[in-house]
């Protein structure tokens, strides 16, 4: 992906999202913006004036509010997305190695492996 990709990462806690985009700003890339509710997601993707390359979004950010997976894969202002700590959510594990619209992980928080592989898969 370019470097001027446009990310999203949404998780609860601040910690998680400092980590994460840290791994990204050490690969690079600077367009990112961290949320930290369902709300905040939600506005953001409905009213964005782009499409978002990627989102990142830990499983348990729905908490049964919203069914993630069938937004994600429905939503056409999101390219690709990757949904982390799957399990906790209790959502199938979609691997990561397929490039695919959305991927699912059981992974508690992605690692700078698993961000660099997405952003090194073609789109």
């Amino acid at each position: 992906m370019p470097k001027s990709s446009r990310i999203l990462i949404a998780d609860e806690q601040h910690f998680n999202r400092l980590r994460i985009e840290r791994h990204f700003n050490q690969l690079g890339y600077f367009a990112v913006a961290p949320v930290q509710s369902l709300e905040e997601l939600l506005i953001l993707v409905e009213y964005a004036s782009e499409p978002f390359d990627l989102l990142l979004v830990n499983a348990a950010m729905a908490g049964g509010k919203l069914d993630l997976l069938d937004f994600c894969l429905d939503h056409g202002q999101l390219d690709r997305v990757l949904i982390y700590d799957g399990q906790q959510a209790q959502l199938p594990a979609i691997p990561t190695q397929k490039p695919r619209k959305v991927q699912v992980s059981h992974a508690v928080l992605p690692d700078p492996g698993m961000i660099h592989g997405l952003m090194a898969a073609p789109i």
